[in-house]
């Protein structure tokens, strides 16, 4: 993966400092957004969280059988230690070979982790994502997103995110594109700390768009 961890980055490899950043900058409400309007999780469903940090996603998610994987072991035991049971919690790099040990999932989640691969590294995850997935599961994503005439402070604090590979939502389309039919994108501006996400849904099925949503 390509990231910047050293400097002031490094004090983002505590998932308390981690956590606590992000809440800062709005994630309690980005993450029931994400569940809500994007994973759209019911009961029951079996749900792969790739990169799943701290997995703080857990707090918006109702009962599902969760699996989360993160090259982090500070992250996994965080996640370990808050959620105990509610999850499977593993400390790796998800691989092939660990598909035919595990469940095929309903969705699979990765929020924050595109724009820390390069186009080689991503089209490989977005392969292993689409092989992990029942037919007709959906992978949702989340990432900053460069994106034509956008607030001047969002594009500078994007710019200077520690993910190497922040792309604009044409970047993010083809790429998925490269293993599912089926691409939804929206753009959404947030206006407290001017900053700008986009939402990516992909499915195993015919239809292609791209949508865009305006200023939350």
């Amino acid at each position: 993966m390509s990231q910047v961890t050293s400097g002031l980055y490094a004090v983002l490899s505590s998932p308390y400092v981690y956590t606590s950043f992000q809440y800062l900058m709005g994630a309690r409400s980005g993450w029931r957004r994400f569940v809500g309007e994007y994973v759209r999780p019911f009961p029951g469903a079996v749900l792969l969280d790739i990169g799943c940090g701290p997995a703080d996603i857990l707090d918006y998610l109702p009962d599902v059988d969760y699996w989360g994987f993160d090259i982090s072991q500070a992250y996994i035991d965080r996640a370990t230690r808050k959620f105990g049971n509610r999850g499977h919690f593993v400390c790796k790099l998800l691989t092939e070979a660990d598909l035919d040990r595990l469940p095929k999932f309903d969705v699979v989640t990765a929020s924050g982790v595109l724009h820390h691969m390069d186009d080689g590294v991503a089209r490989q995850f977005l392969s292993l994502a689409r092989r992990a997935l029942k037919p007709g599961g959906r992978l949702v994503t989340v990432d900053p997103c460069l994106v034509e005439g956008q607030n001047p402070i969002a594009r500078f604090l994007i710019e200077r995110d520690r993910g190497q590979n922040v792309r604009t939502e044409a970047g993010y389309a083809s790429l998925a594109r490269s293993e599912f039919p089926d691409v939804r994108l929206e753009i959404r501006h947030k206006t407290w700390i001017p900053y700008t996400h986009g939402y990516m849904e992909c499915r195993t099925a015919a239809a292609s768009s791209v949508e865009k949503k305006g200023a939350e």
